[in-house]
């Protein structure tokens, strides 16, 4: 989804929050890649090769900071002139982080751009949980956090990005600039105190849930 959509506008500046392998960042084509990540868990050896397997990433940029800190020092100087066009945001699954990595973004996203979030549809509680219970089961099973909550705060309290989830991979969230095409009405302090019976009661209607070729009709 991500090449495709790449291919399809044309983007040329793509931006990856949570790269941890580089599964996804490695095999992306586009004429400029900046990865983030505080701990990279790939070697610089595999960084060469994955230079041989796809051209693209010769002029890959890689922070190895929080995304916290990576806008606070270089998002500036990196997209002042040039902004982002595609972002994909797989760091780490907790409301606060997620909400400020969106956030940030969207202060540097064209206005044409594609921010997609992953894990915004955890279908069991156990998935849903804080990054410390996830690590005190041994970081087994599933681990969505409540990332979630970010769709419904961007459609409750944002005026100026329309926002729907895609029922595939776990939930991509998927964010635009423009006038929302429906809204949600709660306050930061509910979505804060939500709970997976309340998103489970609700998954459609909050997440604005569509089909994964719905992607593919919106673009």
């Amino acid at each position: 989804m991500i090449q495709y959509l790449v291919d399809k506008k044309n983007y040329k500046r793509y931006l990856e929050i949570g790269v941890f392998n580089g599964e996804v960042f490695f095999k992306i084509k586009a004429s400029s890649k900046v990865a983030v990540d505080p701990v990279f868990h790939f070697a610089r050896e595999t960084k060469y090769k994955k230079m041989l397997n796809n051209f693209s990433n010769v002029n890959a940029r890689y922070f190895t900071k929080t995304s916290d800190d990576f806008f606070k020092e270089d998002a500036a100087r990196l997209f002042a002139k040039k902004k982002i066009d595609l972002c994909f945001i797989d760091g780490m699954h907790e409301y606060d982080f997620v909400k400020r990595d969106v956030l940030n973004t969207l202060e540097y996203l064209n206005e044409d751009g594609v921010i997609i979030l992953h894990d915004c549809n955890p279908l069991s509680a156990a998935a849903e949980v804080s990054y410390n219970e996830w690590e005190k089961r041994g970081f087994t099973g599933d681990w969505n956090g409540d990332v979630w909550k970010v769709i419904v705060y961007l459609r409750s309290l944002r005026d100026d990005v329309n926002v729907f989830t895609l029922d595939t991979d776990q939930g991509l969230g998927i964010v635009t600039k423009g006038s929302p095409c429906s809204k949600l009405n709660f306050s930061e302090e509910q979505i804060k105190q939500f709970r997976f019976e309340d998103l489970n009661a609700n998954r459609v209607e909050w997440l604005n849930l569509q089909p994964e070729n719905y992607l593919f009709e919106k673009f």
